[in-house]
């Protein structure tokens, strides 16, 4: 009995969000959202001195402090990491860079 009056009471709950002056993306604004991500790329670096359970975490962290990095995915057993960054902010000379000074070398993958 008490399931049906949780429901209409999300419902309404859901259903007046809209009184709260939430308005619908303007097409200016869902261009720029575009723009915006049409300018990260993607970088796959190979780390070949990743030997053990930390090393990942470290090298992970390492590329993830540079400005401009969006995201880090390590894969161990590839001995490789995927970076998406802003070019515009950051190179891959400079990823490379941060990882080395960690003490993991790492090249991009061609």
């Amino acid at each position: 009995m008490k399931r049906p009056l949780i429901l209409a009471a999300a419902v309404l709950a859901l259903g007046g969000l809209g009184a709260f002056g939430f308005t619908a993306v303007s097409p200016v604004s869902a261009q720029s959202a575009a723009v915006q991500v049409a300018a990260v790329q993607s970088a796959t670096f190979a780390v070949e001195n990743m030997t053990c359970a930390l090393c990942p975490v470290t090298v992970k962290k390492a590329m993830e402090k540079v400005t401009g990095v969006q995201s880090v995915q390590i894969d161990f057993a590839a001995r490789t990491a995927t970076v998406v960054f802003d070019p515009a902010v950051t190179s891959v000379e400079a990823i490379a860079a941060a990882s080395a000074d960690a003490g993991y070398p790492a090249e991009v993958r061609g």
